[in-house]
């Protein structure tokens, strides 16, 4: 078969995209790959069968937060699970990453406190603002992650660019070292 060859910058994928595990009590594994966006999804079908509120707008507030984490989160995981980042490598998405679970992690915070402090102890907003807060760990988790990650490539740039810089004084001084080498501005 005729293969087509691609020029692509590796990209990594985010740290929320990761295979990376973490360990709970006893031993046991969850992983992070989903998570927040499964919590941020049951947040929203919690606060959605609420019928009757007063005041609501904790409740919609929740409801945008819990539904706008979703869809973002759903929508970066779906570009890096088929590799569309790959094909816009001017973008950097480990900071991409990182002010998405940054936001995500305050936005939830701030709404989960808001429909804690207003809820009328249905069991719909109890469980909201359970998964609510849950979501707002997970998403910190990864967010820490993205930190992590996000640091150590801004360090191996900075090495990079250094070790350019090194290597092209070298051979700048190799020139006046060896007269058979022609300078072009003499």
């Amino acid at each position: 078969g005729h293969q087509r060859r691609q020029f692509l910058v590796p990209v990594p994928a985010p740290s929320f995209l990761q295979s990376r595990r973490l360990t709970g009590g006893g031993g046991g594994q969850a992983p992070l790959r989903f998570t927040p966006q499964v919590l941020a999804l049951i947040a929203f079908i919690c606060i959605e069968t609420i019928m009757e509120c007063s005041p609501c707008e904790g409740l919609y507030f929740f409801e945008f937060v819990s539904c706008s984490a979703f869809v973002v989160t759903g929508a970066l995981l779906l570009m890096f699970s088929l590799n569309l980042h790959t094909r816009i490598p001017q973008i950097n998405w480990n900071l991409t990453d990182l002010v998405n679970t940054g936001l995500s992690t305050f936005f939830f915070f701030i709404a989960s406190v808001v429909l804690a402090a207003l809820n009328h102890k249905t069991g719909a907003e109890i469980a909201a603002v359970i998964f609510g807060f849950l979501a707002m760990i997970v998403y910190a988790v990864n967010m820490y992650l993205a930190v992590k990650k996000w640091r150590m490539n801004s360090r191996q740039q900075n090495s990079r660019q250094t070790s350019d810089y090194i290597r092209a004084r070298t051979e700048s001084r190799e020139v006046d070292h060896h007269p058979e080498i022609q300078r072009l501005d003499a």
